[in-house]
């Protein structure tokens, strides 16, 4: 197999194209031929510095590193008693260094099977790449974290602040498709596009402090924080006495302290994609309710290029890579 490694942690390594063993699946475990890379921010931040790259040097397998964690493809093979997986199948997934994996930036990928679900003949292959992380995440900080769903429809109102990221676009058509009324926060020359996702209502952050402008439309259930950089206070502060402040990604020591401060109501997500979560994701794609936008396909060769974009977070659409 060939993937996009690093010899080493060292954070000054480049990626480099690299041929490596191709591994047989074992019992529950599932080899699939990758044809499309969902890029996210995680992918470079664990090559950096922070909490998940600790992690992933204490628990993933030894070097070769290879990162990466969105991926969808056709099944190759089959360990015994795979039920949910067959070979010839489209499949999307996400891998799990946790679980001693290596990651998705290769032409070939082993997980196990409860990390995979089908991809309907609907669905083009680059949408499903895009899913995994962006779309789980939208998904948790929406329904599970923010809790939608456990308050009545009058009172489902959803602060989006990053609303044209890739994390943002799906948590602005997610909390449209559970009846609320949704804020997006964006810049200039992405209101129209943020609007034509659903959003009721689009703030210009270049026309002011967004939290300021955003006090006009609360109180809200939900405030989704796609940038991080946004005041944890400023947040709480337009929530319900029930909602809850959700941070993507919010890996860095101050999410961490905003989760401790009273009365609890900031929380830090990333999302951990497995099949059961894909497919509600997946169902709305084919059935036309939920929309992803690809910003650009790069070759799997240009992952520090794809990187490079990521970092500019100008991108309004997703980066996938194709092997």
């Amino acid at each position: 197999m060939r993937a996009m490694a690093q010899r080493t942690w060292d954070p000054a390594e480049t990626l480099e194209l690299t041929e490596l063993p191709t591994p047989a699946p074992k019992r529950g475990e599932v080899l699939v031929k990758v044809q499309a890379i969902g890029v996210n921010p995680v992918d470079w931040k664990m090559r950096t510095s922070g909490p998940l790259r600790l992690a992933a040097r204490l628990l993933g397998p030894k070097p070769p590193v290879v990162i990466g964690v969105d991926f969808a493809g056709v099944v190759e093979s089959v360990g015994p008693g795979v039920t949910r997986a067959a070979p010839g199948e489209r499949v999307v997934g996400g891998t799990n260094f946790s679980r001693g994996q290596r990651g998705s930036y290769a032409d070939t990928v082993l997980v196990r099977e409860d990390q995979l679900c089908r991809i309907p003949d609907a669905v083009d292959i680059a949408v499903a790449a895009a899913l995994p992380v962006s779309g789980v995440t939208a998904w948790m900080a929406v329904i599970d974290l923010g809790g939608i769903r456990k308050v009545a429809p009058a009172a489902r109102r959803v602060l989006v602040l990053g609303a044209s990221g890739g994390v943002g676009q799906l948590a602005v058509q997610i909390a449209k498709l559970e009846g609320a009324f949704v804020v997006g926060v964006c810049s200039t020359k992405n209101v129209e596009m943020v609007r034509d996702l659903g959003a009721d209502v689009v703030l210009d952050y270049t026309q002011g402090d967004a939290l300021e402008q955003a006090r006009a439309h609360r109180p809200f259930q939900v405030v989704v924080d796609c940038v991080g950089s946004y005041s944890g206070a400023g947040c709480r502060a337009l929530l319900s006495s029930s909602g809850r402040h959700v941070m993507v990604a919010g890996d860095e020591p101050s999410a961490a302290l905003q989760v401790l401060v009273p009365p609890f109501k900031s929380k830090s997500i990333l999302g951990r994609p497995t099949g059961a979560r894909l497919e509600p994701l997946v169902v709305a794609v084919a059935a036309g309710k939920l929309h992803v936008e690809i910003a650009q396909k790069l070759p799997l060769t240009s992952a520090e290029e794809a990187h490079r974009l990521s970092r500019t977070s100008r991108m309004t659409g997703k980066l996938i890579l194709e092997p």
